[in-house]
């Protein structure tokens, strides 16, 4: 498959390799990229090592922006526009390295331009603020004002594979937006749709040095990342374990972590069952389940559940998934057999320790069906942790108060789903669930990319994400007075 600059850049760095030491040296200093459907190479990239690292960071510091507020918004707005203009490619792109179906993958660019397009408005607003000084008898004649500065040194970012464009984009763009720079590392896994959107950025207008894009083995690059004397900012989307470790090693760093989740969807006896069931398929089973705000639970209240159970398995049945790149498929692969080898053990094990299976629990490889497991308890290890992938389990309670206390029963606490039109329970849901966003009527995930994202405990630091909160994390605020 073709990917534009990024596969000539490979294409290139494999003569080189060539010239300077044959293939084995080429295959050392390359990193394959696999479609998880076809198990075939899609394309290569540049393998980084610590020195590559450090060029980077020390290229981004030395440079400083001098781009307008108009320059910077017309850059992202251009790449929208050269985006769409190439949406069968990229999507085409997203689909062979991450195994995502056609249908996510289309509606995955039309977020991406959402992200630039959001961004390049924010940049042009006022982010200031006035205050006046005469407001006690201490006061002055004087006014102090505020302004929002780039960071001194480097944004060091790091995204995972389940969004491997959009979640690039939600770290580039506030920072073109805010005149940073940023050393950016996609995920190994799906990096090719991270150069691709570099791509289209710098031919629309981008200095090469405010985004640098590299990759490499995280054993060998990690810490150089996270550690390096020039990064001021740590961005990172990804797993628990990573993001602790980020946390223990980054030291007098600002750092938003953006980690795993948990997230209920919450079914009252007062839901509209069609609709919730339909949320809960849409919710579980789109980007193949690969998502932090993916349904992973399903409470249901015991007088509504056999009703919901019956819906949720039929329509599972209808969710068509086989190879991601047919466009009528509606789920396609996880992102490797070894995810989807989990899957199956976990609901597996959810069976023989007395959860029913309904539907699903197949397994080819990466592909991996649709399922719905019922009479799931909490303390099985596929509703304990965080199973990131298509996987229904139904989870029953008898009142409200049990409701909240086992959507609060885990480490996570990043988003939740609420199907109720009473009142009085949608506003103990918004008091008392532990999460960062509670939605009614829709799923978990639901949310524009303007708007604040993010969650506690084991979910982040409650540092949000979304344009405008990464603006903010990406900006330090200067404080200056005048005589007034």
């Amino acid at each position: 498959m073709n990917t534009s600059r990024a596969a000539a850049r490979s294409a290139d760095f494999r003569e080189e390799a060539l010239r300077i030491g044959g293939e084995r040296v080429m295959r050392e200093r390359l990193i394959e990229v696999a479609n998880p459907y076809t198990r075939k190479i899609v394309g290569t990239v540049p393998k980084a090592g610590i020195d590559d690292v450090r060029r980077a960071f020390t290229v981004a510091r030395a440079y400083r922006c001098t781009l307008t507020r108009y320059e910077r918004a017309r850059i992202m707005q251009q790449a929208a526009t050269l985006l769409r203009a190439r949406l069968e490619e990229a999507s085409n792109l997203i689909t062979a390295e991450s195994g995502l179906c056609k249908k996510d993958s289309v509606y995955e660019i039309g977020r991406v331009c959402d992200v630039l397009n959001f961004a390049a408005n924010e940049t042009l607003k006022d982010d200031g603020q006035a205050f006046w000084c005469d407001l006690t008898p201490h006061g002055k004649k004087r006014r102090v004002f505020t302004q929002r500065d780039p960071l001194l040194g480097v944004i060091s970012a790091i995204t995972p594979f389940n969004h491997p464009m959009n979640q690039v984009a939600h770290k580039v763009a506030p920072s073109i937006a805010t005149g940073n720079r940023m050393v950016l590392k996609p995920s190994e896994k799906t990096p090719l749709s991270a150069y691709l959107l570099a791509d289209v950025l710098y031919e629309a207008g981008l200095p090469h040095e405010m985004l640098q894009v590299l990759n490499g083995d995280p054993a060998e690059i990690a810490d150089e990342l996270i550690t390096n004397p020039h990064v001021d900012l740590i961005t990172f989307t990804g797993g628990v374990a990573v993001g602790k470790y980020i946390a223990s090693k980054a030291g007098y760093r600002r750092q938003v972590l953006e980690l795993g989740g948990n997230d209920p969807l919450i079914v009252m006896e007062d839901a509209d069952l069609d609709e919730a069931s339909t949320l809960a398929v849409q919710g579980s089973y789109k980007n193949s389940g690969q998502r932090c705000t993916a349904v992973k639970r399903m409470l249901v209240h015991e007088g509504v559940a056999d009703r919901f159970v019956e819906l949720l398995t039929e329509k599972t049945r209808a969710w068509r998934y086989g190879d991601p790149a047919d466009p009528k498929v509606d789920m396609g692969t996880v992102i490797d057999e070894a995810a989807a080898m989990q899957f199956e053990q976990r609901v597996s094990e959810a069976v023989t320790q007395g959860a029913r299976l309904m539907v699903g629990n197949v397994r080819d490889g990466a592909l991996y069906s649709p399922t719905v497991i019922d009479r799931v308890r909490p303390e099985m290890t596929v509703v304990r942790e965080e199973t990131f992938g298509p996987v229904s389990p139904v989870l029953r309670f008898a009142n409200i108060d049990e409701a909240i206390a086992m959507s609060n029963g885990t480490a996570f606490g990043l988003s939740s789903a609420v199907c109720t039109n009473r009142l009085d329970y949608i506003t103990r849901f918004v008091a008392e669930l532990h999460v960062g966003s509670v939605n009614v009527r829709e799923v978990p995930g639901y949310r524009l990319e303007l708007t604040p994202f993010g969650g506690i405990k084991d979910s982040g630091l409650g540092y949000k994400e979304g344009v405008q909160e990464a603006i903010k994390s990406f900006t330090n605020i200067k404080t200056f007075s005048l005589p007034w």
